[in-house]
């Protein structure tokens, strides 16, 4: 009861919107891993104006979450406090003027790639092998197969807390390995990025490689969420994994895979802290052989389940 009431006092708190907000929204069917607790409110903008009135009405106290693709994120069980904001099919516009492609935030990575080729537009394959969406991938300079995104944002048109509109360039972004430093609090709303003008066939070869490359070495067919951690510097991190004994191994229902072991996946019954739990001890068990810290890929969101069940 309580719990419901803090949810309705929540929404009754929330300014007025053109796009949905639902209470005690279930998202673990919007995440890869299919796991976590509830949205205690998940909103989807109907468009960009929408979104930017809402921050600007929104309190200041209100705790607020960003996700697009929910690809490489785990969402733990007790669910996410104060208004989670889900880009949806609104923010899903691709479009291209000659050998530049302009992505919304919303647009899946692999769409984007597929839409390049067709267009005749190379440099972008990479994107093929990159799960998630484009506003994910320009906050964590996601990048597979030699490329990354700051090789090719030209600029990002970003909203802040507050509604305001910020347009920056790659180099505003501050971009190291799977790194940017742009503010926690930015919402990206759109990506122009530039290509090259290739041969259609060409282009697609190269998409196949990578298909046949990601098939043969990742479990692309589990829940998972993609790389869990951070190569260190003169180390691949699925190598030390391996090297200290964590293939295969198993938490719950998580378990690290035995096709690329620096991949978690769900096999059915796992919790948010399964995988986290298994994550963690893969962490220590490497660090106890090797003597490397690695560092977290996957983000973790929302709350620990609370004693007395999910909060």
């Amino acid at each position: 009861m309580m719990a419901a009431q803090k949810l309705a006092h929540l929404i009754d708190r929330l300014p007025p919107a053109r796009g949905t907000i639902t209470a005690d929204a279930p998202i673990a069917r919007l995440t890869w891993f299919r796991v976590g607790g509830n949205a205690e409110c998940l909103f989807e903008p109907a468009d960009q104006t929408d979104l930017q009135e809402f921050l600007n009405g929104l309190p200041s106290d209100i705790d607020v979450t960003v996700f697009g693709g929910a690809s490489n994120l785990i969402v733990r069980d007790g669910g996410i406090p104060g208004v989670t904001i889900r880009l949806g099919r609104a923010f899903s516009d691709i479009s291209n003027d000659g050998d530049i492609v302009t992505a919304s935030a919303g647009a899946m990575d692999i769409t984007v790639a597929r839409s390049a080729r067709d267009w005749g537009i190379g440099g972008l394959e990479f994107l093929s092998g990159v799960p998630g969406s484009i506003g994910g991938a320009i906050r964590m300079n996601a990048g597979a197969y030699g490329s990354e995104i700051q090789d090719i944002l030209l600029d990002a048109t970003a909203i802040d807390r507050s509604g305001g509109i910020h347009a920056v360039t790659s180099n505003d972004l501050g971009y190291s390995y799977r790194h940017s430093t742009a503010p926690d609090d930015w919402i990206f709303l759109s990506a122009t990025l530039q290509g090259r003008l290739e041969d259609t066939q060409v282009i697609n070869d190269r998409m196949n490689d990578i298909s046949t490359a990601r098939e043969n070495s990742q479990p692309i067919r589990e829940r998972t969420g993609g790389s869990t951690f951070k190569n260190p510097a003169e180390h691949k991190a699925w190598e030390l994994i391996d090297a200290s004994g964590c293939r295969g191994l198993q938490r719950g229902g998580a378990q690290v895979s035995n096709t690329h072991c620096n991949f978690l996946i769900n096999t059915g019954s796992a919790t948010a802290a399964d995988l986290e739990g298994l994550g963690e001890e893969v962490r220590q068990r490497v660090l106890d052989e090797t003597g490397v810290d690695l560092e977290w890929e996957i983000k973790r969101i929302g709350a620990l389940p609370s004693a007395g069940g999910q909060s």
